[in-house]
């Protein structure tokens, strides 16, 4: 079966989320990761990132001091006290241990992996405009499509005089 397919597609209400100043967490230091950390870092979230390794992007925010990293695997009680989560890992059994803790915690959590449908939220492509933002998504149906249709509006977005 697709990770993407119609079957799998999730009911969604758009929200825009006030993080700013809260505590948020990713797990995973990889190329997956910098998305989130960086939509993360652009709210204005407190981020603590859970990884032996950053990517060179993540790490570079860590020496800047934008972002926390704890240099080690995931533990369940790295979840308490945050109120997103993003489970970004290379390893579907660790970002399913994510979400269960996250359940667990009631602390709102997205999985990137084959999990996607088990967590509490999806994150749809972004735009960002000075004075507008603009969110895309498929409901997990298919990120690609999303990813065009926001390399369209972002086209447009910059011929506009807003």
């Amino acid at each position: 079966m697709n990770m993407r397919d119609e079957s799998r597609q999730k009911k969604i209400l758009p929200v825009d989320l006030f993080l700013e100043g809260r505590p948020c967490l990713v797990v995973g230091g990889g190329t997956i990761a910098v998305r989130k950390v960086g939509h993360l870092l652009d709210s204005g979230a407190k981020v603590t990132v859970v990884s032996p390794a950053l990517c060179p992007e993540i790490d570079a925010w860590r020496k800047a001091r934008r972002l926390r990293q704890i240099s080690r695997v995931f533990k369940v009680s790295d979840v308490k006290g945050n109120v997103l989560v993003f489970a970004a890992t290379d390893d579907n059994a660790v970002n399913l241990r994510i979400l269960k803790a996250c359940r667990r915690a009631r602390i709102l959590c997205c999985s990137v992996d084959a999990h996607w449908d088990k967590g509490d939220f999806l994150t749809p492509a972004i735009i960002r405009h000075p004075q507008v933002t603009v969110a895309v998504s498929t409901g997990g149906q298919s990120c690609k499509r999303a990813r065009r249709v926001k390399e369209k509006l972002a086209t447009f977005l910059a011929a506009q005089d807003l």
